[in-house]
């Protein structure tokens, strides 16, 4: 009898489970043709959509300031995910050799990822703007330069420390033999560290670089409070020109202009992070 009681339980608890993720999948699904449908619409609210077919998208894909937007965002990507993951594979590589207090610097490096965007915005905004105005340079607001290479300093500031954390899982994981048998055959460091090392920790890169591309593409608090876009939108990456359009302007027909934007951004966002997926899987060795 209690054998039959306990499997009557767990029968009665995989039904609970299956329906509640039955119900979960049905709330995503719906949340996604309801955006979808409404980037065809001008609304204030979901309940007041009216149909406009494609004029949301030809009025996006004409913008002039998403299609800046989209361009600064891709340069910022291509420093970030370049800078981020070649100074996070370096430090991994330090900090897996027999050095003692490795543990400590590993702490350090990651405690910038427990800081929230928007904290990490201003700190670097009140920094960068005091080193500024020693050297006599025009601030934040009115510099898109320093404000570029402000958010790249930001992004690698709080991105190193945790792909150093996969990359320094990955190294432990190549198997000593491998490296001694390449000691045997004459390889020095620098070669078994390109011929070895990199290529059984692919899966590693994969993950960073997928972590790095999709973060650099979809990066908004950090955007919004040390730049907020400015001087002129000039430094105003994807994430914040759809929010300025959905927020900063009042009308319906603004509304389906930002959502529109949004479905873009998503589409774009998933191949570009599908193609990386693809292209770096290929190279990975099996193990």
């Amino acid at each position: 009898m209690e054998v039959a009681y306990g499997e009557g339980i767990e029968e009665k608890c995989t039904d609970f489970c299956s329906s509640h993720i039955d119900c979960i999948y049905y709330r995503i699904y719906r949340s996604v043709c309801q955006g979808l449908y409404l980037s065809f619409c001008k609304f204030t609210t979901v309940n007041n959509a009216e149909w406009v077919g494609l004029t949301n998208y030809k009025a996006a894909l004409t913008d002039a300031s998403f299609g800046r937007s989209f361009v600064f965002t891709v340069l910022f990507a291509a420093v970030s995910i370049l800078t981020i993951n070649i100074i996070a594979f370096g430090l991994a590589v330090l900090l897996t050799q027999k050095i003692k207090g490795t543990n400590i610097f590993r702490t350090v490096f990651f405690m910038p990822t427990l800081i929230g965007g928007i904290v990490l915005g201003y700190i670097w905004q009140i920094l960068i703007n005091c080193v500024l105005t020693l050297v006599e340079k025009p601030l934040l607001a009115l510099n898109s330069t320093a404000g570029y290479w402000g958010l790249i300093i930001l992004m690698c500031w709080q991105q190193i420390g945790y792909m150093m954390i996969i990359y320094i899982a990955g190294l432990q994981n190549v198997p000593d033999s491998l490296i001694e048998a390449a000691e045997i055959d004459g390889a020095n460091k620098w070669q078994a560290l390109l011929k070895v090392k990199i290529p059984m920790v692919m899966s590693s890169i994969t993950v960073c670089v997928f972590l790095t591309l999709t973060n650099s593409f979809k990066l908004f608090d950090q955007n919004l409070a040390l730049t907020g876009g400015d001087p002129n939108h000039s430094t105003e990456m994807m994430a914040l020109n759809i929010y300025q359009t959905f927020y900063a302007r009042a009308g319906a027909l603004w509304k389906g202009y930002g959502q529109a934007k949004a479905v873009i951004f998503c589409i774009l966002v998933i191949s570009i992070a599908l193609f990386q997926l693809k292209a770096t899987r290929s190279k990975e060795v099996q193990q």
